[in-house]
């Protein structure tokens, strides 16, 4: 037997129909913010360990260079004590054949200085650029992560 829909019968169905639509919307906005707002809160936090790293790594740029400057101005210092030295060496010198021999034994230590300074700065340079890159480095890795897991 065939049931007659009753227009109260009607109503009744579109009105749960629409209070069941309206109740996944809710549901389906607010976990729409909740996300939203999680992510807002990652980039903040992502955006603060930036700065964080970009300021740890200004410091450990400050802090190099004022080492590099005070063992410049310490080399600097110990070659003009050395000239000094040497000057008065020279000056005390009785023949051509010492000072000869002065002069030779003078210019090997001197190369061998040179040779040693140029290659300690390249190298304390290079250890300085490492340390300075090291915490942008970290952060770069840790977004590479995050966008890699989000992927």
């Amino acid at each position: 037997m065939a049931t007659k829909n009753t227009a109260a019968d009607l109503t009744g169905m579109m009105s749960k129909s629409m209070t069941d639509a309206v109740a996944e919307m809710q549901a389906k906005a607010q976990e729409a913010y909740d996300k939203g707002t999680n992510m807002v809160s990652e980039m903040t936090e992502m955006a603060k360990g930036n700065v964080e790293a970009l300021v740890e790594s200004g410091k450990i740029l400050a802090a190099g260079m004022q080492d590099m400057t005070k063992s410049y101005a310490e080399e600097a210092k110990a070659a003009y004590e050395t000239m000094t030295a040497d000057l008065k060496e020279m000056a005390s010198v009785k023949s051509p054949t010492e000072l000869f021999q002065l002069q030779g034994k003078i210019l090997r230590r001197n190369f061998d200085a040179m040779m040693a300074s140029t290659s300690k700065a390249p190298a304390s340079a290079m250890k300085l650029a490492n340390d300075v890159i090291a915490p942008i480095t970290a952060r770069v890795n840790l977004a590479v992560e995050k966008i890699s897991k989000a992927a």
